[in-house]
């Protein structure tokens, strides 16, 4: 009898899970993807920046995951809504958490309560047309925006914010905020990081993208940058230098015509964000490198701003059934063991760090425990989990499903942007079950 798997969430955590498992039990295995949302693959849909395409083709590789026989994806199924945990672990042998970390971490300082201060992931969400997301309706009158962060998401943000409709045209970005972003009289974005140039989380690849941008120039202030990567190990003494060699080819640029700047501000740490209900500032606090943490040097001053996205890092929530570690937000197991039966990968186990292909080796060390820990199947899986959503009416998603609303959403872009998407999830619903798509207005 195969392993009855369960694995919660469709993210790259959750396919790469389902791809180990089928190679390392040698297609003796039955797994079930469930995912809370209608449409898979977690942040490859909602979390990649939608000017970048070539990133999301990843997607390919978890869609020919998705065809494998022993694998059957069960869409629009929350886990603590539609089947509990304890049910799941009662039907399946296994059951895999890979349900990732969807809310923002806290900047813990005075003032983050005010409107126009959105997470980033909130904010990315949103131009994603992610449908927890889509009536965030954030004020983008302002000609200052201030995001927290020296990370990729930091800088999609600020990308996203600058490009012009046309750079935009061939991305995926919902109308609704395509439109909004058009409209906004932003002139300033402002980058700022605790730490310095080195210690700085981008690739290369996403900062050289901001000097080549239509109507937005980079502004780096030379001073700030140091005359050497330092000592490190080769690899990231490579990278760390070519991040560096960008910084400074940017110092030098001359902005001409462009009427918008991103501006690269190191060695600050946020204090205070001011203003009365509304965010009319932020105040921050010079700082300097002490055995590679960031501390305060005393000295703070202020920038004007209508908008303050921190992207500081993303934090998981607790799971009903599962032991929760509060001071790491994350699940606790001991190498991807959380109990008897019950597994986590991604970000759920290790926190919000890396890029995606990073959760493949959690699938892979997963599906080895699975493998060492069950001889054979003795749980009804798949066939007592398709009767228990039934008895409750549960509008389950299947995979060609999934593959009609991705169609319905193909063929509502106007070339050359590769997609329209849904973000009414009564909307994907409705495509699914009838073919039809019928869109909420935007």
């Amino acid at each position: 009898m195969p392993i009855s798997v369960a694995i919660v969430g469709s993210g790259p955590a959750g396919f790469y899970t389902a791809e180990a498992l089928v190679k390392t039990l040698d297609g003796d295995v039955a797994v079930d993807i469930l995912e809370r949302l209608p449409t898979p693959f977690g942040l490859i849909r909602a979390g990649v920046a939608p000017d970048h395409q070539t990133t999301k083709k990843v997607a390919r590789s978890f869609e020919k995951t998705a065809h494998r026989p022993e694998v059957r994806y069960f869409g629009n199924v929350e886990v603590g809504r539609d089947v509990a945990l304890a049910e799941l672990q009662r039907t399946h042998d296994a059951v895999v958490l890979a349900v990732g970390a969807p809310f923002d971490r806290p900047l813990g300082i005075p003032g983050e309560d005010k409107v126009g201060v959105i997470g980033s992931a909130a904010f990315v969400g949103w131009y994603n047309a992610h449908p927890d997301f889509a009536d965030l309706d954030p004020d983008l009158n302002t000609e200052t925006v201030c995001v927290i962060g020296n990370g990729n998401v930091a800088i999609d943000v600020a990308r996203v914010l600058v490009k012009t409709a046309a750079e935009m045209a061939d991305s995926d970005i919902p109308e609704y905020a395509q439109r909004a972003i058009a409209r906004a009289p932003i002139k300033d974005v402002y980058l700022f990081g605790r730490r310095g140039p080195i210690e700085a989380k981008f690739t290369n690849v996403e900062l050289r993208e901001m000097g080549r941008l239509d109507e937005c120039a980079p502004v780096v202030d030379a001073a700030q940058l140091p005359d050497a990567v330092g000592e490190m190990s080769e690899r990231d003494h490579r990278l760390k230098e070519k991040n560096l060699a960008t910084l400074r080819e940017f110092a030098t640029q001359d902005a001409g015509e462009r009427r918008k700047r991103v501006h690269f501000r190191f060695f600050v740490s946020p204090v205070e964000i001011l203003g009365g209900q509304r965010v009319e500032g932020l105040r921050l606090e010079k700082t300097r490198l002490e055995g590679g943490r960031a501390v305060g040097v005393g000295e703070t001053f202020e920038v004007a701003c209508g908008l303050v996205i921190p992207a500081v890092g993303y934090r998981s929530v607790a799971v009903e059934g599962a032991p929760f570690d509060e001071a790491n937000a994350i699940v606790r197991s001991e190498e991807g063991r959380v109990a008897p039966g019950l597994y986590a990968v991604g970000w759920i186990r290790r926190g919000p760090t890396g890029v995606i292909a990073t959760n493949r080796p959690d699938g892979v060390a997963v599906a080895q425990c699975i493998r060492d820990d069950f001889g054979a199947g003795a749980k009804p899986g798949r066939v007592a989990l398709e009767r228990l959503l039934e008895e409750r009416g549960v509008q389950v998603v299947g995979y060609a499903d999934w593959k009609r609303i991705e169609q319905a959403e193909e063929a509502g872009a106007a070339a050359p942007a590769p997609r329209r998407k849904l973000f009414r999830i009564a909307d994907m619903l409705n495509v699914a079950r009838t073919g039809e798509a019928r869109r909420s207005a935007d």
